[in-house]
């Protein structure tokens, strides 16, 4: 900080001083106070002022050098508020208050950002892993018969672990990608089971739909969440039967499989969770459920999922306008 900043700055401050050494000397000259006096008064007040205005002008420059060092120091900025000196003035104490709720709000975005980054780069690698299963199959039928059924049923595969990452990245802007209008649930249910139909085939896996009705919503993301429930039932529940039913805004998907442990079904759609079934038959990334009750989350759809072990697994889902 210069001095011509620093005078500038208290310029108010020193006009008044001025004003009062003025209003002062004319009450001197009134009261009949010899003029020496007055003289002396003066030089005693404009000696002082000046005193002061260069040793307030040294402390608050030394405070600031320890200030722009204390930040120079920091490798993250945003943590100043946390490490600030304590003010020595009601305003100074205003602003530092200020400041310390911008740096804690700062602190947490940082925080959540750097664990959303650790999240993503923990899938990926995950996801690289877990599609590298179904391009050595190709490469293995290729080296083998050759079979062209078997070639796409693991393409669908790698289609689909590819589906699942790339709503993954956009979930953070899923708001821009949603595009709301007026579709029939049967034909999205349709679409899911045609897409999924080599894995559902080889799977032994038979799928019976049942009602219709239409509703205003992304029909992509519709699309997106039955087909992850199918390739769920396509993973672990080989051989079983699978029920989709529409109406009246809500959609039940059950199948008659392995089912889910009741200790576990409240955490099926936490991110990661694997559960029981997918570290027995080491097929899963426990992203799956995590993104569908994200989705249905910001399209406003309540997911409801019950299950008993050995039983039966029915997933609801309810359109909540």
């Amino acid at each position: 900080m210069k001095i011509r900043e620093y005078l500038y700055y208290k310029s108010v401050t020193l006009c008044f001083m001025g004003i009062l050494l003025l209003v002062i000397g004319i009450w001197a000259v009134i009261m009949d106070i010899p003029f020496y006096i007055i003289c002396m008064m003066s030089v005693y007040f404009a000696v002082a002022a000046i005193v002061w205005f260069f040793i307030s002008y040294y402390i608050e420059r030394n405070r600031l050098k320890r200030l722009w060092k204390l930040i120079d120091g920091l490798e993250d900025k945003y943590l100043l508020g946390e490490v600030l000196p304590k003010p020595s003035s009601i305003l100074e104490k205003q602003y530092f208050e200020a400041i310390k709720v911008i740096s804690r709000s700062a602190v947490g975005i940082a925080e959540k950002e750097r664990r959303q980054k650790e999240e993503y780069c923990e899938y990926v690698e995950s996801w690289i892993h877990e599609i590298k299963t179904p391009l050595t199959a190709c490469s293995l039928i290729l080296a083998n018969d050759g079979d062209i059924r078997k070639i796409r049923r693991e393409l669908k595969r790698a289609d689909n672990l590819t589906e699942s990452i790339l709503y993954y990245a956009r979930m953070r802007t899923a708001e821009k990608d949603v595009q709301i209008k007026e579709f029939s649930v049967r034909d999205i249910l349709d679409k899911a089971v045609k897409s999924q139909m080599e894995l559902l085939i080889a799977a032994g896996i038979s799928v019976e739909i049942d009602g219709d009705f239409k509703v205003y919503s992304d029909d992509k993301a519709l699309l997106f969440i039955i087909k992850q429930l199918l390739i769920n039932s396509a993973k672990y529940c080989c051989g079983c039967h699978v029920t989709i039913k529409a109406k009246d805004k809500k959609i039940w998907v059950e199948d008659n499989g392995i089912g889910i442990p009741s200790h576990e079904v409240m955490r099926v759609t936490e991110r990661g969770f694997t559960g029981t079934n997918g570290r027995r038959l080491g097929k899963s990334t426990g992203m799956g459920l995590y993104i569908v009750a994200k989705l249905c989350e910001r399209l406003n759809i309540n997911i409801d999922i019950q299950s008993e072990a050995g039983k039966y697994t029915r997933i609801m889902l309810e359109y909540n306008f």
